[in-house]
């Protein structure tokens, strides 16, 4: 589909309008009337909670495991978004970010999501540059009165592009002042098959994720207390060189919140261990080259909200400490992977110490106002390295680890944030609000300190699925982007009437961490990727992001009809020229929702542009226009029984994800060059949720 057409369709569906929910105008879409619940929806067609979100104004995802996608904003992905957990932070433990902070949890266990591209408040963290998701599980539940109060629900899914099979439950037991939950998923699938029918190598997956929730009543304030983990057998990567051959993870998260005299206090503290395994594990890949790695999180945070002038005034602190070893055990008998075990982080250390303030309140008549300043303090250091060892096989990496070692490592950068956002309603029907912000994030572990230098080493670092190769910079530079963003806010005076927003916006990244190319190879026959080093450039974003929402008829005959959808469009490029690598093409959501007593169902139409602006450093795929139409139903067949059924891509087409980077796992089984990952094709989709 071409970009003209494409924006007739988008243009043709603008009258559908829709308005940001109050106080949110850049953050997420207020939904009119009944309709599927959107998280359990889109976890329908789907294990991951990366690729749930896809229906947030300027969101996309790019391409990795099954329940492994890294999510985008306005095209910056991975760790360039805050991304907390129940108010903590994860950091990927992996040189491919396999496991990303959202693969630890599943769409069945989340309860509210938060994403805020952009103008984010200095409040929700730092360390990012294109905003924030702030997921929340459930919050505990109490009884109101002597008799204890429980529930749970338990649901079961399939789907057939994958032989797909999820399941979730979750159960709670409540009193007046103590309570006790657990919520738990787990989820298996074969590899896909996309619109020819053809199967997709090296997609298959199997995660399960456990979680128990303690809860007290203390006074005016609640008690929380969250431990888990998760187990990943296996995880296919067909974008990358590596398979996941085992991900176990344990967490713990104790927080307060509660009111005093003074204001309100908010305090936790976390702790995450991690231990990965990377390989192979299916005849559908072929191979042998152990990775282990090794990460902690720990961290707390203490904000205190206090009455000021009009509005609020938070005060906070905040710690957040990373470890992480990464080592590849040697493989003996492969010549070029032993004798020794080849140390490419060890003893990585990555500290960040912060303190912020940030006033919201009333400015004036129909004016209100956030601004928040931040400053961090991050702190990294890693240890000496070796190779493999393996002798003139191993000549390069060899005087690589030893000019690593020989050289300076520790390094600390000190970061600035700030916020600043002005809101008007001037009546009833119309409001906006504009703002400014300045975001800052430190190189993580992998950018500044993976440091081999032969092409298998370089090969094995990347989290960006283009089968390039990279090497580490210790000089790196923290990115600093300072954004400009308005939104204009329409409604009609009904309620149940249309809504509008639009978003434009621009960023400006200095030292923006991107790659110089530093030599090339051939990984399959027929075809050359790059081998880079992580450098800094400056670069800029901009475009413009839509959403709306209309209700199209309310009847007793024939139930509520509601339109709606959203247009994303964003450009990103380096300034000394040339396109920044995974910007997601001009594309949109129309959707029509039907409610109408126990039923609830929706038509989607999914619209992509052409990928024409690729980054030709590293040899990004062009990707065609493609168009596709999903359906989803749910019917409470009886109070506590409800059943799910859905179809995506219901005409099966085929077509090339544009954010899905390349498929090594078919070129290496078939020896043909390297091209785009296909997406899924034809998948019938089936639920049931049984509450009690």
């Amino acid at each position: 589909m071409n970009t003209p057409k494409l924006l007739c369709l988008m243009i043709a569906s603008l009258p559908l309008a829709a308005r940001a929910a109050d106080g949110e105008a850049a953050d997420r879409i207020e939904v009119l009337g009944a309709r599927l619940s959107h998280l359990e929806a889109a976890a329908l067609g789907t294990s991951d909670t990366a690729r749930s979100l896809a229906d947030q104004p300027g969101y996309s995802v790019n391409a990795a495991g099954g329940v492994s996608a890294l999510p985008a904003l306005r095209g910056l992905a991975d760790d360039r978004i805050k991304i907390l957990l129940d108010g903590a932070e994860s950091t990927a433990a992996c040189g491919n970010h396999m496991n990303a902070p959202l693969s630890y949890v599943s769409p069945g266990q989340v309860g509210s999501v938060r994403v805020i591209p952009g103008l984010s408040p200095v409040s929700l963290g730092g360390d990012n540059i294109a905003g924030v998701i702030a997921i929340q599980s459930a919050a505990p539940i109490f009884a109101t009165g002597e008799a204890p109060l429980a529930g749970g629900a338990l649901t079961l899914q399939s789907r057939s592009v994958d032989h797909g099979l999820a399941a979730s439950a979750s159960a709670s037991l409540a009193g007046e002042r103590l309570s006790i939950a657990y919520s738990g998923a787990t989820s298996r699938a074969d590899s896909y098959r996309d619109g020819n029918g053809d199967k997709v190598l090296d997609t298959l997956y199997k995660a399960t994720n456990h979680a128990l929730t303690l809860a007290a009543r203390a006074g005016d304030g609640i008690w929380t207390l969250k431990l888990g983990g998760q187990d990943i057998p296996y995880q296919g990567f067909a974008n990358q060189y590596m398979d996941m051959t085992r991900n176990r993870s344990a967490f713990g998260n104790l927080g307060y919140a509660g009111g005093f005299g003074w204001g309100r206090l908010d305090a936790r503290a976390y702790w995450q261990k991690v231990k990965h395994e990377m390989g192979f594990f299916s005849d559908e890949r072929m191979g042998m080259m152990p990775m282990s790695t090794e990460g902690r999180n720990e961290g707390y945070r203490v904000q205190a909200e206090l009455p000021a002038a009009e509005g609020v005034l938070r005060l906070g602190h905040e710690l957040h400490r990373t470890r992480l070893d990464d080592w590849w055990p040697a493989a003996p008998g492969s010549m070029m992977m032993e004798p020794d075990p080849y140390l490419n982080i060890n003893g990585g250390r990555r500290d960040r110490l912060a303190f912020f303030g940030e006033w919201e309140g009333k400015l004036a008549d129909r004016w209100s106002g956030t601004f928040g300043l931040r400053h961090e303090s991050v702190r990294m250091d890693t240890g000496t390295v070796q190779s493999y060892g393996c002798g003139m096989m191993c000549a390069e990496d060899d005087a690589a680890a030893a000019a690593f070692n020989a050289a300076d490592r520790g390094r600390r950068d000190r970061n600035l944030d700030l916020t600043l956002v002005a809101r008007h309603q001037v009546d009833d029907t119309f409001g906006y609000e504009f703002g400014a912000a300045q975001k800052t994030r430190s190189p993580n572990l992998y950018e500044r300190y993976s440091w081999g230098r032969g092409t298998m080493a370089m090969a094995m670092i990347g989290w960006f699925g283009d089968g390039n190769g990279y090497v580490g910079n210790p000089d790196l530079a923290p990115e600093v982007a300072r954004t400009l963003s308005a939104t204009a806010d329409w409604r009609a005076a009904d309620p149940r009437g249309w809504q509008f927003s639009a978003t434009p916006f621009y960023t400006k990244v200095r030292d923006y961490i991107d790659a110089d190319r530093l030599g090339t190879f051939s990984p399959v026959a027929g075809s050359t990727k790059a081998l880079l080093r992580f450098a800094n450039h400056d670069a800029t974003l901009y475009g413009l992001n839509l959403a709306w929402q209309a209700q199209a008829w309310s009847s007793g005959a024939w139930g509520t009809g509601t339109l709606k959808g959203k247009i994303d469009w964003t450009r990103g490029k380096r300034d000394d020229g040339g396109d920044l690598y995974h910007v997601m093409p001009l594309n949109a959501l129309v959707a029509l929702a039907h409610s109408q007593g126990a039923w609830s169902g929706e038509l989607q139409l999914e619209l992509v542009a052409r990928k024409s602006r690729v980054d030709e450093r590293r040899a990004e795929d062009v990707t065609a226009g493609y168009g596709l139409v999903n359906l989803q139903g749910r019917y409470a067949i009886a109070k506590p029984v409800e059943l799910m059924l859905g179809v995506r891509n219901l005409f099966d087409r085929r077509y090339d994800l544009p954010l899905g980077g390349v498929n090594l796992a078919e070129a290496g089984a078939s020896g043909r060059g390297l091209g785009p990952l296909a997406g899924q094709g034809r998948s019938v989709d089936v639920g049931v949720v049984v509450k009690f």
